[in-house]
């Protein structure tokens, strides 16, 4: 799955499931864990956060909400995101499920 980021002007946000192997659970929490501070240093980066699913433990939930879609571009450029984007189903059981968002204030 290709990330494909709406056109769109403004903040936006998305919310996304990542539902991991169960054999490769604990190394997909620390490798998006990993992702969280150098993230939130990068222009543009409003918040980025991970949860853990209440419902379903073995759900990881994440967050993040950029100051345009251009900011949120060029952090999936990042090598790092970049990586785990060509190397995602290596930890994942199902490919990652994104939902976009667009702030109301």
């Amino acid at each position: 799955m290709e990330i494909v980021i709406p056109e769109v002007s403004g903040p936006i946000g998305l919310y996304g499931f990542a539902r991991p192997r169960p054999e490769r659970a604990a190394e997909l929490e620390s490798l998006l864990l990993s992702f969280v501070e150098p993230t939130r240093r990068e222009p543009g980066s409003l918040q980025y956060q991970v949860h853990r699913d209440v419902a379903d433990p073995t759900t990881l939930v994440f967050y993040e909400l950029w100051r345009s879609a251009t900011d949120l571009r060029e952090h999936l450029a990042v090598p790092a995101l970049a990586g785990f984007q060509r190397t995602r189903m290596d930890y994942l059981r199902e490919d990652l499920e994104i939902h976009w968002l667009l702030p109301l204030n």
